[in-house]
């Protein structure tokens, strides 16, 4: 899932500053799940911004609303009543929720109340690890389901550097060495030599270095338009 965390309330409050009446909009999956911007934090949110700001003596009116899906157009359609009614839309969604409602809506300016971090996993209540970088080119038949590119600091693609002692990475003694791990998954699944075969460069053309990525489906397109 996308993992984000909430913006320093004060880096909020500045993005506002200039409106009077401001609407928080939440989504009801990725960061739901991360407790970043669900209902909850959304109300949390509202909360906090509309007693700070009347203690600044610039009380701002602050309403909040959680859609589904911020990335989907049909889930933000509810919206688009309320829209009218402000000066200025906080989005508690990922990064591409910001964007999805600011392409949707033109005629509002929709301002982000997260930081977008990485795609990763819940590993025990309250801790998130990144475990995809979105490279565009998945080699996890070859490294037994475990990312260098995400989890190596060095995204190297064979084998551990010179920095690697005891299984652990060089940047942080509780951050496990990504290579220490591929081999012993591929030591307990028998797949030692696969590791043996020289992987090439990595062609970071499919990854974002190649530019914005789009992938299109024509057999999808083709239903669609004879649905219409």
């Amino acid at each position: 899932m996308i993992v984000a965390e909430q913006k320093p309330l004060n880096e909020i409050k500045t993005m506002i500053a200039d409106a009077e009446r401001v609407l928080l909009v939440g989504c009801g999956t990725c960061v739901t799940v991360c407790f970043a911007g669900g209902t909850k934090e959304v109300d949390l949110l509202a909360t906090s911004l509309r007693m700070s700001t009347k203690l600044d003596g610039n009380g701002k009116v602050v309403d909040e609303f959680t859609v589904q899906r911020q990335c989907e157009w049909e889930y933000n359609e509810p919206l688009k009543e309320k829209l009218d009614d402000y000066d200025l839309v906080v989005s508690l969604g990922c990064g591409v929720g910001v964007q999805t409602l600011n392409e949707q809506f033109p005629q509002k300016q929709f301002v982000p109340g997260l930081n977008t971090a990485f795609m990763g996993l819940p590993t025990e209540q309250g801790v998130w690890e990144e475990r995809c970088a979105a490279c565009g080119n998945c080699i996890l038949d070859k490294t037994g389901g475990i990312c260098p590119i995400a989890r190596c600091a060095k995204q190297l693609l064979n084998g551990p550097c010179g920095g690697s002692q005891n299984g652990v990475c060089e940047i942080e003694s509780d951050v496990p060495c990504a290579w220490q791990l591929i081999w012993e998954r591929a030591n307990d699944l028998g797949q030692i030599d696969r590791l043996m075969e020289l992987q090439p460069a990595k062609d970071w053309r499919t990854s974002r270095d190649g530019g914005p990525r789009k992938i299109v489906r024509e057999d999808l397109r083709l239903v669609a338009h004879e649905e219409e």
